[in-house]
């Protein structure tokens, strides 16, 4: 597997440039950027662009906190370019997922710039860890990739309060997105900023940077209209502001219909293939394919098929597209108090081809390097070309020809049928196209590719033990004896977090206060505290009438829990419901503490300045004798977040002190209690998770990172398909999976994070889960398959191969990096039957099957197969055969990442 090595030592090149600056200056010669009617244009040529969506946020960049020296980095560089050595420990995120992107067909990486994670607080900047902005962008740009850099400054993207900073709504006279002065002052402060700070970096095309195109606002059309005339002013001051700060390259505005005549507007959806820009002279852009959708607390798990992905992408470009990128190429985590929504869970996955952990999600990552290899074959001639040659070819079927000359031709053949497979012609020749899908034709004869037959591998992975070096039960040579239920740890202390007022800095108010007002999003948390006088006479009256008074709030959002006298008597949930709580009083006076918490701000819509969280409307007691008292209006006192927050609980530094107390059995479970523990690293360096799945709702600490939210909601047990199908538009309910689980269990804690053993986990728990059964696991891709046919494509990378259309299709399994193939789990070549999970041997099988698998592949960190009759004879003569194959991975220090290749009779 050449071209895999070659983008290893590529990436770990460009780890070292980056962070070691072991080689200066430009990534590119400097070129300029523009564009006409067809594309963009680099450097004098029109270029089909197709761009991986990575949040540099939403992973992390940092090395493992053990590095080897500059001299020792060096030496393993010249050794891993002469042998093949496995994947280094010490790399970590950004630099693999630039990598995979580009192994996956990527020629460009986008992101949005996050406002309120670069600026927390007014005038103090974060370009630090998960935020050094400079450096992602050097990564991609030492990857030879280019980027597209959306700075908004406004970016939704499920991000807390929509990627603003929460301060920003404090500003007096400030209304969001609209032409408001001390809003546009603001906005183009922090834009200018970021265009400086690329500009100083040399980040830009005309500087020898990767940045070729930028983006200002974010979906505005949408909400547009709320502003009336003032919105249509806005979009123009924003891009003269944007176009006048000098960058020297294109910008974008998307899904805005109405962006003057030198920016570009661009499509965002599951589908931009009919989408016109506002001008011809201007690219046909889509700056969001949704290749999967977000996912709430509750809810069940979008999945999008990878069929219908690349149908869209395929259409895109056949129907004059060129430029496109996945929304997610890598979704990531939402780490911290970053998600918004609100709830919005912690991962954001997205059913991106690269997973939440940076491992290939396959078929779908396979399946679209395939695409874009196809699409890049097709590239000479959708350049030349001004506009495609559109021919019918049925009532639902119809083609587009690229032709730059007679020597290129490029041809897309679709059917948009969602049920019929149809037969067509095309140029003299007969094409069988499946329904709902697209063929690519690079030289207007052959096909390379078809959308809906996918011949990418699948991979399984699975989220499970893994031994680890532990003090705490030992062996004589001091491995860890797994147990049945290896438990993080059998050893947990614990806080109690006060209810109500705690500190000398609450303060008491006549009247309900809006929830950010007085938080300013520095927590989650809010108690609002108030005393209730009940006399004689209100007691006599609910026993004699056998009844209870009533806690009645007009509006509440996102979570109330409600305690009367340092008890918890209910909570409610949801945006903006009514909330109605049977309430028991003692006679004289009683404490009502509620507590309002935030599960992510508002990211979305009009106005966004105006939303706030807690309570509208009125508060009401109920059910009295002499009727329903208001105490809206009473004194509340007002208390700030959680004591363990204030104590830094959390953090590594002095945790020893602070109250903390063992933990027994007996205390379990407890409500709004704080736990900590100390844990060994799982072996390898697979991804760890930690299964919160015995837990209940709270936030998550490790070494003083915060990895998120954790809330064990279920999802309907409604709402799923058996089976999905690929054909016919997609939308977010289409194809879900896990109803009826809790939707996330799983939290992803970075390596770069842990330390071999001793790593703090802190949690609070608000409503009582048992942290004694928390167990912590690595993911990993335990099994791979192939599945293909003998009548599919040869591979597309052989394409420039004179005897092409002679070739074999070829099977492809690969292991993750630092994985092997350990066995041949089953393989047969006939008419197999079954899936990945469950194949099984058809009426015709070659009984040599396994023989042959086991000699290409075991040992191997990936092999190709022909699918041919040389390979394994004929066993069902004028029977098209299929090969099933099914492969366990392992860890191997010391496999090999080349590829074994069995084709004809000839092993090379």
């Amino acid at each position: 597997m050449q071209n895999r090595t070659l983008i290893l030592l590529q990436w770990l090149a460009m780890a070292l440039t980056v962070t070691f600056g072991m080689v200066a200056g430009e990534y590119f010669k400097p070129f300029n950027v523009s564009y006409d009617h067809r594309a963009l244009i680099i450097d004098g040529q029109r270029r089909m662009l197709i761009s991986a969506g990575i949040h540099y946020p939403r992973a992390t960049p940092e090395f493992n906190s053990i590095l080897p020296s500059q001299d020792v980095l060096s030496i393993y560089l010249a050794i891993y370019n002469a042998v093949s050595l496995p994947l280094p420990d010490f790399i970590q995120m950004w630099p693999d997922l630039i990598a995979k992107s580009k192994e996956g067909g990527a020629n460009a990486v986008q992101t949005y710039v996050f406002w309120g994670g670069h600026e927390l607080v007014k005038g103090q900047y974060n370009f630090e860890g998960r935020y050094d902005l400079v450096k992602f962008v050097k990564l991609v740009g030492s990857s030879g990739l280019y980027l597209h850099l959306r700075i908004g400054p406004y970016v939704c993207a499920e991000w807390n309060f929509g990627g603003f900073p929460v301060w920003l709504r404090d500003i007096p006279g400030i209304v969001f997105r609209t032409d408001n002065a001390p809003f546009k002052e603001e906005m183009q402060r922090f834009v200018k900023k970021i265009v400086d700070m690329m500009r100083e970096e040399s980040l830009f095309s005309w500087q020898g940077g990767p940045i070729i195109m930028l983006q200002i606002e974010n979906e505005y059309g949408n909400i547009e209209g709320s502003f009336g005339q003032k919105g249509k002013d806005y979009v123009k001051w924003a891009a003269e502001m944007a176009v006048g700060l000098g960058a020297g390259v294109p910008w974008v505005m998307c899904k805005q219909t109405d962006a003057p005549e030198y920016i570009i507007d661009a499509c965002n959806g599951y589908y931009c293939d009919g989408f016109k820009p506002n001008s011809n002279k201007k690219p046909i852009l889509w700056t969001e394919n949704w290749d999967g959708w977000y996912t709430n607390w509750g809810g069940s798990l979008p999945h999008r098929p990878v069929e219908d992905l690349a149908f869209a992408v395929a259409r895109f470009y056949q129907r004059g597209g060129s430029f496109q990128n996945y929304y997610m190429f890598f979704g990531g985590t939402n780490f911290g108090r970053t998600s918004g929504g609100p709830n919005i869970i912690t991962s954001y996955d997205y059913d991106a081809p690269l997973d939440e952990y940076g491992l290939l999600s396959q078929p779908k990552w396979g399946h679209l390097k395939d695409l874009h290899a196809a699409i890049k074959l097709c590239e000479p001639a959708l350049v030349a070309a001004e506009s495609a040659q559109y021919i019918k070819l049925g009532s639902m079927q119809e083609a587009h020809v690229y032709q730059g000359n007679k020597s290129i031709c490029s041809a897309f053949l679709a059917n948009i049928d969602e049920h019929k497979t149809i037969t067509v012609q095309f140029l003299g020749q007969y094409y069988t196209l499946p329904p709902w899908s697209v063929s690519i034709l690079p030289d207007c004869k052959n096909v390379v590719f078809n959308t809906a037959k996918v011949g990418a591998q699948t991979s399984i992975k699975v989220v499970d033990f893994e031994p680890t070096l532990s003090a705490k039960t030992s062996t004589p040579n001091h491995f860890m004896i797994q147990k049945e239920v290896p438990l993080i740890s059998e050893s947990w202390m614990t806080f109690k977090e006060p209810i109500g007022a705690w500190g000398d800095d609450n303060f008491t108010f006549k009247g309900v206060l809006e929830h950010l007002n007085v938080t300013k999003d520095q927590s989650d948390y809010l108690w609002y505290i108030t005393r209730i006088y009940v006399s004689d006479e209100d007691v006599l009256h609910w026993e004699e009438n056998a009844s209870n008074p009533s806690l009645v709030i007009d509006s509440m959002r996102d979570l109330v829990r409600i305690f009367i006298n340092g008890k918890l008597i209910g909570s409610a949930r949801g945006d903006w419901v009514k909330v109605v709580q049977k309430v028991q009083f003692k006679q004289g006076y009683n404490d009502l503490v509620l507590l309002s918490e935030t599960v992510g701000l508002q990211n979305y819509g009009a106005f966004l300045e105006k939303d706030g969280a807690g309570f509208q409307g009125q508060i009401t007691l109920t059910g009295f004798k002499n009727g329903d008292v208001n105490i809206t209006h009473s004194p509340w006192t007002y208390q700030v977040g959680l004591k363990g927050e204030f104590l830094k609980l959390y953090a590594t530094e002095d945790n020893k002190s602070s109250g903390w107390t063992n933990l027994t059995d007996e205390d379990v479970p407890s409500a709004l209690s704080w736990y900590k523990t100390y844990f060994d690293s799982p072996g390898g360096k697979d991804p760890v998770v930690l299964d919160f799945s015995s837990m209940g709702k709270g936030e998550a600490w490790v070494n003083g990172h915060h990895i998120g939210r954790y809330w064990t909601l279920v999802a309907p047990k409604d709402g799923c398909q058996e089976t999905c199908d690929y054909r016919g538009a997609y939308g977010s309910e289409k194809c879900n999976t896990n109803c009826g689980n809790p939707t996330q269990i799983w939290y992803h804690v970075p390596r770069s994070w842990l330390q071999p053993s001793d790593n703090l986990l802190v949690l609070f728990e608000e409503t009582g889960g048992n942290p004694f059964e928390i167990s912590v696991k690595t993911v990993s891709v335990k099994t791979v398959c192939g599945h293909m046919s003998e009548d599919y494509y040869p591979p597309v990378d052989m394409w420039a191969q004179p005897n092409y259309s002679n070739m074999k299709p070829v099977v492809q399994l690969q292991c993750e990096d630092g994985y092997k193939i350990e066995s041949i789990e089953f393989a047969s070549y006939g008419t197999p039957q079954g899936t990945c999970q469950a194949f099984s041997t058809g009426n015709c099988h070659a009984t040599n099957s396994s023989a042959i698998l086991s000699k290409v592949c075991e040992g191997k960190n990936s092999c190709k197969i022909e699918v041919s009759n040389s390979v394994f004879g004929d066993p069902c003569p004028r029977t098209v055969k299929t090969l099933a194959v099914k492969a366990k991975c392992k860890p191997s220090s010391s496999s090999s990442s080349s590829t074994q290749w069995y084709g004809g009779l000839s092993d090379i």
